[in-house]
């Protein structure tokens, strides 16, 4: 079996990767590693959990760890674009494991948080950069990163970043990038306009494919559950307290409805959190961290902020909801059976969702095990969470005010009648002067014109 030593690498690398306990290479690194070190194009076809972060990582990392010169500021030396905040993180991570010890810099930017960090990062020059394709478009929108000097550029997830919508962006950031650059393309799909970009991208290109576009992890224990959708909630207590030994991974479709799941396991004493969009990235950073070190022992999140979910110890991956894509499924499931381990994957399928569970069953191949399941009645759970807005009108009011009915207009006229006080009497002159200081204070409006000599 090959070794990371018979590939040729730097003698520090190799020691680094020993450290981290990696000595034997995964099929996507032994096939990538010696054309990337000989500086050829690449096109990478492998799904998520194959290794292929250090695939392109570690010949980045040989190649420019001989530097010579000084790094000039806003211009960096590679550029790894990732589709979310959560990859690019994971893969800044990798660059300071790997590459300890051999004096490159590395930065990560990404949105939702300040600029002020990752504009100091550039100003102070960067060997690899890595980023989400939005942020940096808007700092080389300002003048903060130019690619002009680019010597490496990796594109990764390319069918995910086609999936939210960045492909515009990667346009447009494309040809701020020199001529002369080595390029790697990895996807775990293959879609139309993704071979299009990948062919006018890549310069006669090494084609490494490991797995078969959409294909299932072996490993993996796939089955069906039917239920109805008001009894998942009660499905995934079962699950979590009788069957998940390690951590476990839940997919929801909505981000709403990865908070309400959330409510539901907290009100059940189960420790828990969710990773959306909506959250802030701090949040998503700490529950992150948290389901790593074990202190959780559930993670809900949708599938725009699951990519770059790497953690080992995934012994169940729940879909909660069935992805309306099938291809989905496919990178979902890869989240567990990591590291040659095994895995379990349940997918709830309620009335709603048979069409979507045929597609899946078509693209996979497989005719899925299936069972059902029928809940109780429980108690309605309250939601946990602080509720930022409240509409006025739930607020509540405050005592009502006793109406007092007006008199009638003749009892009116006849309190007036009998009234004994007399009425103060006002000259002319006296009724006439408030209302000339009234006109003084009013401001004079119009032109006053000038005779002209």
């Amino acid at each position: 079996m090959l070794k990371f030593n018979e590939l040729k690498l730097h003698e520090q690398l190799l020691i680094n990767l020993e450290k981290a306990g990696y000595l034997t290479p995964t099929p996507i690194q032994a096939e990538a590693i010696p054309h990337l070190l000989e500086g050829s194009d690449l096109l990478g076809i492998a799904q998520t959990g194959t290794g292929k972060t250090a695939a392109f990582t570690l010949p980045m990392l040989q190649r420019l760890a001989n530097r010579d010169f000084s790094l000039v500021p806003c211009e960096p030396r590679a550029l790894i674009l990732a589709p979310t905040r959560e990859l690019a993180s994971q893969i800044k991570e990798s660059l300071e494991k790997y590459g300890e010890g051999l004096k490159l810099k590395y930065a990560v930017i990404f949105g939702g948080v300040g600029q002020g960090t990752q504009v100091n990062a550039l100003r102070n020059g960067l060997d690899i950069l890595v980023a989400t394709p939005g942020r940096l478009l808007d700092l080389m929108n300002q003048g903060h990163c130019r690619l002009g000097k680019v010597e490496i550029f990796v594109l990764d997830e390319a069918d995910r970043m086609l999936d939210m919508g960045f492909i515009n962006d990667i346009r447009k950031i494309i040809p701020k990038l020199p001529t002369k650059r080595q390029t790697l393309l990895f996807s775990a799909t293959m879609p139309n306009e993704i071979a299009s970009l990948a062919a006018k991208l890549l310069h006669q290109p090494k084609k490494v494919e490991v797995t078969p576009p959409s294909t299932t992890v072996e490993k993996i224990d796939q089955r069906i559950i039917h239920v109805k959708k008001a009894d998942k909630y009660q499905l995934l207590r079962k699950i979590i307290n009788e069957e998940a030994t390690g951590l476990t991974l839940v997919f929801t479709r909505t981000k709403h409805g990865a908070n309400k799941i959330v409510d539901y396991l907290n009100f059940h004493r189960i420790p828990c959190a969710a990773i959306h969009g909506n959250k802030s990235q701090s949040a998503r950073e700490l529950a992150l961290e948290n389901f790593k070190a074990g202190k959780i022992k559930v993670l809900i999140a949708t599938d725009l902020a699951s990519r770059g979910i790497d953690v080992q110890g995934i012994s169940h991956v729940v879909n909660y909801d069935l992805p309306v894509e099938a291809e989905s499924y496919v990178h979902r499931i890869g989240r567990t059976a990591r590291a040659g381990t095994e895995g379990d994957a349940i997918s709830f399928c309620d009335e709603t969702e048979r069409d979507a569970l045929k597609r899946i069953e078509k693209e996979i191949g497989l005719k899925l095990p299936a069972e059902s399941f029928v809940g109780v009645p429980e108690a309605a759970v309250k939601s946990s969470r602080e509720t930022v807005f409240r509409d006025p009108r739930s607020m509540p009011r405050g005592p009502r005010l006793e109406h007092k009915p007006r008199p009638d207009r003749n009892e009116r006229t006849d309190r007036s009648e009998r009234s004994d006080a007399p009425r103060p009497v006002r000259s002319a002159n006296q009724s006439q002067e408030p209302k000339r200081q009234e006109d003084n204070k009013k401001p004079k409006v119009g032109f006053k014109f000038r005779n002209r000599k």
